[in-house]
């Protein structure tokens, strides 16, 4: 797909941001001729959004990365804790007490303090638990007739991994999707935040029970190794210590489980790719970061916004807006990337490259897991099912619908696992 055709549909700049803003349908189903049309015409572009706070939308790979090391571009929530009410509420600002949410000294001290306990020791040890459950997860499986492969698989896969990681009992674990969702899918209207207010509230209840319980019964879990470092060093507050348990369930398996999707659409309809990737399956590794680049989970960074004014590109970004960085587009600029639009699994020096994990200190901390399960996930369903395909069109493929997009990706995603035997009434 070239340029060009990327920016058919959108027919002025005026439009696009119109489309940026509100969250246009058409935007939400394929954001990338917006982007497209963004960053040739209004690369740092002022967005009129549905919460009311003036916010900026950048664009463009070299003004995304430097955005997201800036220091001038503050992720605290305590230091606009004014506009952060206005978009999230009240309920929000316990769970958001977390490194996510933090600027240095205290996301130094809360970012070592995970690392120690979320080591490469620690996640390494996962890769048999992970293919073991990969396996259960895909023999359930029916293949007489189609499947939601995003409910049957890639959405069970990261839960389970990060719930016996974290020591979330599996009795607990339907309540923890349920609330999650919510959250992930909740809009601006008062009615939507009224959902979100129950379901964190309900997060809030969970997570100091447990974290209560762990005390009593300690644990060799992550959770028992946060819960020794907080009682032996004093190193987070009660609060920080519930908030980054959220963070990690959260982020540990909402952004895996749409990656898991996404690549999975892409592979069955770039099917010269896939066989590229079945021929040599050394290519995989590389063919996940062209996934993420092409089409990643994250699709804008998470809130920052304005210690001062700043310019760039001739755009002053007043003190105190919001800056949304728009990894997605920046994935696929043409000034970083030749041919962004097409989506080849051999480009090379990618994974220092694109910015599907963010860049500089916020960089994601669990970027190795994710890519461990997608590697486990991708090479056994491939294997195991060699003629899997869609059960729909690929242009009936539905994305989130939800007004902002922080994720990109499938609300269902409809697949054969065995097509010869739909209908068959035969199981795997």
């Amino acid at each position: 797909m070239t340029q060009l055709d990327e920016r058919d549909g959108v027919e002025s700049t005026e439009q696009a941001v119109v489309a940026a803003s509100r969250g246009s349908a058409a935007y939400r189903a394929d954001p990338h001729p917006v982007y497209a049309c963004l960053r040739e015409s209004a690369p740092v572009c002022r967005l009129s959004p549905p919460h009311g706070v003036e916010t900026y939308l950048i664009t463009r790979y070299d003004d995304a990365k430097s955005a997201l090391t800036d220091p001038r571009i503050s992720k605290d929530m305590y230091a606009a804790m004014d506009a952060y009410h206005t978009i999230f509420g009240d309920s929000s600002i316990a769970l958001d007490d977390n490194m996510l949410f933090s600027d240095p000294p205290k996301h130094t001290r809360l970012r070592r303090i995970v690392n120690s306990a979320f080591s490469p020791r620690r996640i390494e040890s996962l890769r048999p638990r992970i293919q073991e459950v990969t396996d259960e997860l895909l023999e359930r499986c029916s293949t007489s007739e189609p499947i939601d492969l995003l409910s049957s698989f890639a959405f069970p896969l990261p839960l389970i991994v990060i719930c016996e990681l974290l020591g979330i009992p599996e009795g607990e674990r339907a309540d923890m999707q349920k609330w999650c969702a919510v959250v992930a899918r909740t809009g601006f209207s008062k009615a939507d935040k009224e959902k979100l207010a129950v379901a964190e509230g309900s997060l809030r209840e969970y997570f100091a029970e447990l974290i209560a319980r762990r005390r009593r019964e300690p644990s060799d879990d992550l959770l028992g190794a946060l819960i020794r470092t907080q009682d032996e060093q004093g190193a987070m507050t009660d609060g920080e210590l519930l908030s980054t348990l959220w963070v990690l369930l959260f982020a540990g398996h909402k952004t895996t489980a749409y990656l898991i999707g996404n690549a999975v659409l892409n592979l069955l309809t770039h099917r010269d790719q896939l066989q590229a990737v079945l021929a040599d399956p050394e290519l995989l590794p590389n063919a996940i970061e062209e996934i993420i680049r092409y089409e990643g989970s994250v699709e804008n960074a998470t809130f920052r916004h304005a210690l001062e004014d700043i310019t760039i590109r001739d755009t002053t970004i007043p003190k105190g807006s919001l800056v949304q960085v728009a990894v997605a587009s920046a994935n696929r600029d043409p000034e970083k990337f030749a041919s962004p639009d097409t989506f080849d699994v051999r480009r090379q020096g990618l994974q220092s490259a694109h910015l599907g994990f963010g860049s500089g200190p916020h960089y994601c901390l669990g970027a190795p897991l994710a890519r461990m399960e997608m590697r486990i996930a991708l090479t056994t369903l491939f294997e195991r099912f060699p003629a899997i395909d869609l059960a729909v069109p690929p242009h009936e493929a539905e994305w989130l619908k939800v007004p902002f997009p922080a994720f990109r990706g499938l609300e269902r995603l409809p697949v054969a696992l065995e097509p010869s035997r739909i209908g068959s009434g035969d199981r795997a």
